[in-house]
């Protein structure tokens, strides 16, 4: 990918492969002084991707009408097109467009009705043609890299849309405080009570560091907690700090749930806010996601009344994004991709537990009816796909799966949000199963990191399963 130089006669050539622009419609004004050069074969391609409604439809659709936007101001376009003014000054390059038969010059083993082959015959031409420049493919398809390595060529992911390189930088919502925290940011502590929780300005060293609606948080012995709180202000070397509900304790418990872990009773604490009106949750499978946010939000829309009903989506990622082939409604075609919710549902809504933790004699069938109930009454399940233009107002989104969205889809969910709906994004972005996301550049990663900080929004990684022993077993040694 292109470096921070504005030095034209460092300027290289990028050859896009066409899943670079239907990933990123913007890609086009992403390599900055660099010079950008389309193949007949994508072009082909977009033309092959244009039709329908899915996301990579629309995409390729835009991507159109942006080319089309800009030969229409253009006479020749043999030289190029300059990209300063159709990119608002982000790239100064040029686009340029294969306007020739190029010589198909590949090895013989390779069959010439192959796109891709097509596009790996542009690159060698360019190298031949332009002894001078770097002439790099980009694409997103990682077979397509190798082929392209495998015969002397560059190659390179296309990585303008990773919000983090190493995803071990990722914001974790909490911190831990170091033993002599209270030594170096004590003196002159004020506190008062507020809402029936304390509140601490402190100031030190470590309160520019800090960020809003942060957990902190000093371990004792054994891995107990001897004090937590959550960051409220920050001014400064100053910092407010609020205590928190003790979800741990069954007397806190959330429609008959309470945490199992520290990090439990964070998630609980933001999901019971109402004025944290985004809320991201990543971990493991096992980790207690789906079970706590279904808990916070059948006690906000049952027993609270804060929201008037609870609606789930997610990403039907495994048979793609078109639920048309499964008979029956909206909520019938999504109900196979809401096992989950089942699962989970069923939890919530035991009558009645034996001494051991296992479901009493009323469970059963009991509990699968009651699971019905809530479902029909209070809870609806939403396909992505029916998403845009809608506007949400005192609901309690939930958007499970959400590691499988691209930062474009993130955004358009997240903007159906009215007044006084909370938006929850479940979900862990070790198990991305959309094709050309990673870690790096997922939607879930990028709001995490877009909106650490803000206010209204809250986020906590989850660590410790809480299944069962034989859950936890498999995960360590399988």
């Amino acid at each position: 990918m292109p470096g921070k130089s504005r030095n034209v006669t460092n300027r290289k050539i990028f050859v896009l492969d066409t899943n670079v622009l239907i990933h990123d419609p913007t890609s086009m004004f992403r390599f900055e002084e660099h010079d950008i050069f389309l193949p007949i074969m994508t072009l082909e391609e977009l033309d092959n991707h244009k039709k329908g409604m899915s996301e990579l439809a629309r995409n390729a659709r835009q991507v159109s009408r942006a080319l089309d936007a800009m030969l229409a101001f253009t006479g020749a376009i043999d030289e190029g097109i300059a990209l300063d003014k159709p990119s608002m000054g982000q790239a100064t390059g040029r686009l340029i467009f294969q306007t020739e038969a190029i010589p198909i010059d590949l090895p013989p083993a390779l069959p010439t009705t192959k796109h891709d082959n097509h596009i790996l015959a542009v690159v060698i031409h360019l190298q031949n043609n332009n002894p001078g420049q770097e002439v790099i493919l980009v694409s997103k398809d990682i077979n397509m890299r190798i082929k392209a390595r495998a015969l002397g060529l560059q190659a390179e992911d296309y990585f303008s849309d990773h919000v983090l390189e190493d995803t071990d930088l990722l914001y974790g919502g909490c911190r831990e405080l170091s033993a002599n925290f209270w030594d170096k940011h004590g003196r002159g502590m004020e506190s008062w009570t507020a809402d029936g929780k304390t509140c601490y300005r402190i100031q030190g060293p470590l309160c520019p560091e800090l960020l809003l609606n942060e957990f902190i948080y000093l371990e004792g012995e054994n891995g107990t907690t001897e004090f937590a709180a959550i960051v409220k202000e920050i001014a400064g070397k100053k910092a407010v700090l609020e205590t928190l509900t003790d979800y741990t304790h069954p007397k806190h418990a959330v429609w008959g749930i309470h945490a199992r872990n520290r990090e439990q009773g964070f998630a609980l604490n933001l999901l019971m806010n109402p004025n944290i009106d985004f809320v991201t949750l990543l971990g493991q499978a096992g980790t207690g996601k789906t079970l706590l946010t279904l808990a916070a939000g059948l006690n906000q829309v049952h027993e609270i009344r804060r929201y008037a009903e609870i609606i789930v989506t997610r990403v039907t990622v495994p048979v793609g994004e078109d639920i048309g082939f499964l008979p029956g409604s909206e909520e019938e075609k999504m109900t196979p991709w809401m096992g989950a919710l089942e699962d989970n549902l069923e939890v919530l809504c035991r009558p009645e537990e034996t001494s051991g933790g296992g479901i009493g004699h009323y469970g059963g069938e009991w509990s699968k009816a009651a699971t019905h109930d809530l479902i029909k009454s209070r809870i609806k399940i939403k396909s992505l796909n029916f998403m845009r233009g809608r506007t949400f107002l005192k609901k309690f989104l939930i958007i499970d799966e959400a590691q499988n969205l691209t930062p474009k889809q993130m955004k358009t969910l997240i903007t159906r949000a009215g007044p006084g709906t909370k938006v929850v994004c479940l979900g862990n972005i070790a198990q991305i199963d959309t094709p050309y996301l990673t870690e790096g550049s997922s939607g879930l990663t990028y709001v995490v990191d877009r909106f650490k900080g803000w206010p209204h929004s809250g986020h906590i990684t989850l660590q410790r399963g809480e299944r069962s022993r034989l859950a936890d077993h498999a995960a360590e040694v399988l």
